[in-house]
């Protein structure tokens, strides 16, 4: 009986067998165990019964008038949504019913004489029907993960997009402000809050277009921030050249603004200090230490730090916290001539 009182409904079984005789003696002794039982005698039959009408399952005798009941399950691989089969075979090669599983059937069991065969043959029918109920579960319970999963990308997708926008709005209106100031201390000082704005922006913009928000492609990244703040500073009058060499490497989304501000205040530091007649080279190199962990590095062949004229210090504290906050190592090294500024980081999941 089912919860509300009412008779639960027959499971409906699907014979194929050309020995008439025993279908039909099989089909009486399964409606006896609960079954309602449909015969077809040859695989062109039963594969029309399948595709025009619902079956729970069906029990395949191995020998039909054409082929085998492995040719059967061969053509029934190529249709969506069939029913479950327990294969019935009277040979006595045990490879048969290995056969028969790894071509689709659920279940195999030998065809004998007696009762036996009959409660075996009904027992592998529920539990066929019912292994196939639990995998249309699990199916069903998984395409409903990967569309919440694909819903929330979408959507965390869509943030990202906004952000990135909001952020772009933000450097234009800082644009808009430095153009009205005379001062040109308060425009430099802008200027530079613009660069570490579109640090932050170009994260986001690489996720809205990414497969996975949480890593970033830092090569990709780094490749577009350092080719914007060249155009910047040319923009500005400088010669200086930025040549790189990035490893692809990939970072998560934290750690990745925090590299970005990072290399933004090294990068445009080298372009305001290390050449006074602002015609050099500044070198970023990227690479992979092992698995664990990477190195960025900034060099320059100018002045060097001692002789460089001293800024506020907001840069140098900026770069204090980005690398504290990602657990990394931030050394200055001096060339002759010139300086280098290497920080080592984890490669953090």
């Amino acid at each position: 009986m089912s919860p509300d009182g009412d008779a639960a409904p027959l499971l409906r079984v699907l014979y194929v067998d050309d020995d008439k005789a025993l279908a039909r003696l099989i089909q009486k002794a399964l409606g006896r165990q609960g079954f309602t039982v449909d015969l077809a005698s040859t695989a062109d039959a039963a594969l029309d019964m399948i595709a025009s009408q619902p079956f729970d399952v069906v029990a395949l005798d191995h020998y039909l008038p054409s082929g085998t009941g492995l040719d059967f399950l061969d053509r029934l691989a190529g249709q969506t949504g069939t029913p479950p089969v327990v294969y019935v075979t009277g040979s006595s090669e045990p490879n048969v019913g290995v056969a028969a599983l790894k071509a689709g059937a659920s279940d195999f069991i030998p065809k004998t004489i007696g009762d036996d065969f009959l409660t075996l043959l009904g027992s592998a029918l529920s539990q066929a029907i019912v292994k196939a109920q639990l995998v249309a579960a699990k199916e069903a319970a998984e395409a409903e993960v990967r569309l919440a999963r694909d819903r929330a990308e979408m959507l965390l997708a869509e943030v990202n997009h906004r952000v990135s926008n909001s952020l772009t709005l933000v450097s234009t209106l800082v644009s808009m402000q430095a153009n009205l100031l005379t001062d040109q201390v308060a425009k430099d000082a802008l200027a530079e809050t613009k660069a570490r704005i579109f640090a932050i922006a170009s994260v986001h913009k690489s996720l809205y277009s990414s497969s996975d928000v949480r890593h970033v492609d830092l090569s990709e990244y780094l490749d577009g921030l350092l080719q914007n703040l060249g155009l910047s500073m040319q923009a500005e009058g400088s010669g200086t050249q930025l040549l790189t060499d990035l490893e692809p490497i990939r970072l998560v989304t934290d750690d990745t603004i925090n590299l970005g501000i990072i290399v933004t205040e090294l990068v445009t530091n080298a372009f305001k200090y290390a050449y006074p007649r602002r015609d050099g080279q500044i070198f970023v190199r990227l690479r992979a230490l092992g698995t664990s962990s990477a190195e960025l590095t900034v060099e320059d062949a100018g002045i060097g730090r001692e002789a460089a004229p001293k800024g506020t210090g907001l840069g140098t504290r900026i770069i204090k916290a980005m690398a504290t906050s990602m657990n990394a190592e931030m050394e200055y090294m001096d060339r002759a001539p010139g300086t280098a500024a290497r920080l080592t980081f984890p490669l953090r999941n």
